[in-house]
């Protein structure tokens, strides 16, 4: 009989998943804090879109990777 009470993702991967959206959030908060007209200086261009793209690369790792816990817990 199947358990239809198990998680698509391990706990590792929840916690990852976490970070890469709050990497996310802090990244486009500092292309607001930009003094630069438009959000044309160095946080709005260069900084803030770099770590957005790093929070992006950890949610791709965060779905990608496989949880060795959750793998020992289906037998």
């Amino acid at each position: 009989m199947e358990n239809k009470n198990k998680l698509a993702f391990g706990r590792k991967n929840y916690i990852l998943m976490l970070v890469g959206i709050a990497v996310l959030a802090v990244g486009f908060i500092i292309m607001t804090l930009d003094d630069e007209q438009y959000g044309l200086g160095f946080m709005g261009i260069t900084l803030g879109p770099i770590v957005v793209m790093a929070g992006f690369v950890i949610e791709l790792f965060a779905i990608m990777v496989k949880d060795r816990t959750h793998e020992n817990t289906e037998e």
